[in-house]
C-alpha cells in the first residue's frame, strides 16, 4: 500500500454517491451518516454544485491570490453581511483557519504584553503545529512536543477554572460552541458568557472554532448565533464548500489587524472553491432551509430518545440540530463494536471522544432517510446488546 498509514481505514472502497446514500465499489448502497465529517452539508453529487463546479471549471479553476476574482469578492461579502464581522480570509482547512487566528492573537497581544493564549480540555482544533498546541487531547500532541508554548489548558464548562487562569497576559481565548472530536460536548452559556466578559475586561479576542458546527450545523448558519454573545474571530472549513477544500477566517473590525506579507495560502478562495461556496451559502443561509436543520434535529433526537428507553447502555443524547451525539456506557458496549455492526448493516457512523456516536448527517436529509438510519441504528445495537 503506497498510502501513509495516518488512518484507519475500514474495508470499503465508494465509487459513487447520491444524497445521502453512498455505493460501494461492488454496488452495496449504505446510509451515509458521516457526510465526510460533516462536510457535506447537501449530501453527495448535489446537482446544483455540480453544475457550479462544472460551469466553473470549465472558466477558470486558480489565478493566486495576486489578483482579484468575483467568486472570491462575492463569497466575502456574503460571509461578512451574515456575521456582521470586518473581513475574510480564505484557506483550504479547518485547521489552516485556526492558524490564522492563532496569528492574529500573536500579533494582537504582541505588543501588549499578551503572549498567552487559553484552549479547553477535551478540544479539538487540527493537527498542524499550531492547532495542535491548542487541542486539549494528549493523544494526537505526545509524539510530536514540544509544540508551541504559551498556551494555557482551562477545563471545559469550568467558570472557576477559567477565572483562575485568566489575566492580563492572555492575548486570546479559543473555544469549540460543541466540542466535535471531544464528544459532542456543548458549551454552557454561563461558561461562554463568562469568557465573553473576561475577553472584554483584558482586552483580550475571543476566537470560535465553528470548523465543524457552523455552517447550519447546528440550525443557525453561524453557531455563535445560539448564544448571545459574539466572538471577535470565527474560524470556518468542512461544510462551507459541500465537499470542495475551503476554510474561511471571519475578523471583526477589533482582530482585523493583518497586513500585506502578514499570512497567505496559495490555493484560498480560488475561483472554483468560492464558486461552489458562493452556492452553499446561498442556500443554507435559507432562514427555511435552516429552520428544517433545527426540525430535522429535533425529530432525530425524538427518535433517539426512545432508543435510549430500549437500550440502556444509551447514557445520554446530546447536540444541537444535525450535530448529534449519543453517549454510551462503555463499560456495557464497545464503541467500535457499534461503528463496525453499523458497517455490516450498511450504515455509516462515526465516534466522537471515547464514549460518543456522532451524527452529523448531511443538513438536507428527509424525515423518511431519519426513519431509515434509526431503524438501521437500532437493528445495530440490538445485535450488539
Amino acid at each position: 500500500m503506497s498510502l501513509m498509514k495516518t488512518y484507519k481505514r475500514y474495508n470499503l472502497n465508494f465509487v459513487e454517491g447520491n444524497g445521502v446514500f453512498l455505493i460501494e465499489k461492488n454496488g452495496e448502497k449504505y446510509l451515509d451518516f458521516v457526510a465526510g465529517v460533516a462536510v457535506n452539508a447537501l449530501g453527495h453529487s448535489n446537482s446544483e454544485l455540480v453544475n457550479v463546479i462544472k460551469n466553473q471549471a470549465s472558466k477558470l479553476i486558480h489565478i493566486s491570490n495576486l489578483y482579484y476574482d468575483d467568486n472570491q469578492l462575492s463569497l466575502a461579502n456574503k460571509l461578512v453581511n451574515l456575521s456582521g464581522f470586518s473581513s475574510v480570509f480564505f484557506t483550504n482547512s479547518g485547521t489552516e483557519s485556526i492558524e490564522g487566528a492563532l496569528k492574529i492573537a500573536k500579533k494582537y497581544g504582541k505588543n501588549k504584553g499578551k503572549d498567552k493564549i487559553i484552549y479547553m480540555n477535551q478540544s479539538f482544533h487540527g493537527r498542524t503545529l499550531g492547532a495542535l498546541s491548542v487541542t486539549g487531547q494528549v493523544k494526537y500532541q505526545k509524539d510530536f512536543t514540544p509544540l508551541i508554548d504559551a498556551v494555557i489548558p482551562v477545563n471545559f464548562n469550568d467558570i472557576e477554572d477559567l477565572q483562575n487562569k485568566m489575566n492580563n497576559e492572555i492575548s486570546a481565548v479559543i473555544v469549540e460552541p460543541i466540542q466535535g472530536e471531544g464528544g459532542i460536548n456543548e458549551i454552557s452559556n454561563e461558561f461562554l458568557n463568562e469568557i465573553r466578559s473576561l475577553c472584554d475586561f483584558y482586552d483580550s479576542l475571543l476566537i470560535f472554532d465553528e470548523v465543524q458546527a457552523g455552517v447550519g450545523r447546528t440550525g443557525k448558519f453561524f453557531a455563535f448565533e445560539n448564544y448571545n454573545i459574539k466572538p471577535d474571530i470565527i474560524a470556518m472549513a468542512k461544510g462551507l464548500g459541500g465537499g470542495v477544500p475551503i476554510g474561511a477566517l471571519i475578523a471583526n473590525k477589533k482582530a482585523d489587524i493583518l497586513t500585506y506579507s502578514d499570512h497567505g495560502c496559495t490555493f484560498g478562495g480560488n475561483p472554483l472553491v468560492t464558486a461552489v461556496g458562493n452556492k452553499v451559502v446561498d442556500i443554507v443561509s435559507d432562514k427555511d432551509f435552516l429552520n428544517q436543520v433545527t426540525i430535522k434535529g429535533n425529530y432525530l433526537i425524538k427518535q433517539l430518545n426512545n432508543l435510549m428507553i430500549e437500550f440502556d447502555f444509551i447514557k445520554k443524547i446530546k447536540g444541537k440540530g444535525l450535530m448529534i451525539g449519543v453517549e454510551i456506557d462503555t463499560d456495557k458496549i464497545d464503541i467500535k463494536d457499534i461503528i463496525e455492526t453499523a458497517i455490516t448493516n450498511k450504515l455509516l457512523i462515526i465516534g466522537a471522544g471515547s464514549n460518543t456516536i456522532r451524527l452529523v448527517p448531511p443538513l438536507n436529509v428527509t424525515i423518511k432517510e431519519i426513519d431509515l438510519f434509526i431503524k438501521l441504528f437500532e437493528k445495530t445495537l440490538k445485535s450488539c446488546s
